[in-house]
């Protein structure tokens, strides 16, 4: 019988998330040495990730740091909520965040560069996974830049950790009003903060969409430059965060409600998992 206890396979397990089988199993090789014994799993795990590298994240979370004059948002992605929602996982965003938002990563390439300790973030994330026992993966960072920020997360199960996170930068004095724009933004998902954002390529070919399909209504000849127009007004309607009818009162334009409430939209990035 391997010289370890059982309060050493509960500190093991508890280290690692690991089952009952596999961690005594593991005691059992290494002699009773917890630190062989969690390089020997860790290194079990680590095989098991390259089986898992084809396998789809479309669980996890979204968090959101602010760092002074910038505040940092990121998807760290599971395959299953069961994953999402642990203790370990969750606690492994908050790490992750913490390393990327002081690397000043404004993309998921950079943010997995970033050091983390003594290992990159890269590194930090594979050795969870192997731990976790399944594919995790940093999918997108955001940097949010501007004077003041609104960060709303929400949870669309009470379950699991935000799903779905915006930040806004403004400039302003009003933040109960910011931070109805960030709700505002998780419902309605604009693309662009203004007009003059959407690139000239993108509104050519709604252009030219929507004339196909005018002509194919059969509308008049003489009046397909006003609904052509009309109806590019209304894809920018769509995507653009200015012309967007204002989700508490649709009355009103998000370019109208900041006007009044005397703020200034500078950036804004919004995350949605799996999304």
């Amino acid at each position: 019988m391997a010289d370890f206890s059982l309060e050493d396979l509960k500190t093991l397990r508890e280290r690692l998330g690991t089952g009952m089988v596999e961690t005594k199993n593991a005691l059992v090789e290494a002699g009773g040495d917890l630190e062989k014994a969690t390089e020997l799993l860790r290194l079990r795990g680590a095989k098991s990730n390259a089986k898992r590298s084809d396998r789809s994240t479309s669980e996890g979370l979204i968090a959101a740091k602010e760092n002074g004059s910038t505040t940092t948002l990121i998807e760290l992605a599971s395959e299953t909520d069961f994953v999402a929602k642990s203790a370990k996982f969750i606690a492994l965003g908050d790490r992750v965040l913490d390393a990327v938002a002081a690397a000043g990563a404004k993309n998921a390439e950079e943010g997995l560069a970033a050091k983390a300790g003594d290992q990159t973030v890269a590194e930090l994330i594979g050795d969870e996974a192997a731990i976790l026992g399944e594919k995790l993966e940093l999918r997108r960072v955001a940097l949010v830049t501007g004077e003041k920020f609104a960060v709303y997360l929400h949870k669309t199960n009470k379950d699991l950790p935000p799903q779905v996170g915006v930040v806004v930068g403004y400039s302003g004095d009003d933040a109960e009003t910011a931070r109805s724009i960030a709700q505002h933004i998780s419902f309605a998902d604009p693309q662009y903060l203004s007009r003059d954002q959407v690139p000239a390529d993108v509104v050519d070919n709604e252009r030219r969409i929507v004339e196909e399909i005018s002509r194919g209504e059969g509308k008049p000849e003489a009046a397909l430059p006003k609904i052509i127009e009309g109806r590019v007004n209304a894809f920018f309607k769509q995507v653009v965060l200015g012309d967007q009818d204002y989700a508490r009162d649709n009355k009103l334009s998000v370019s109208k409600v900041l006007s009044d409430a005397g703020l200034t939209v500078t950036d804004f990035a919004r995350f949605k998992v799996g999304a």
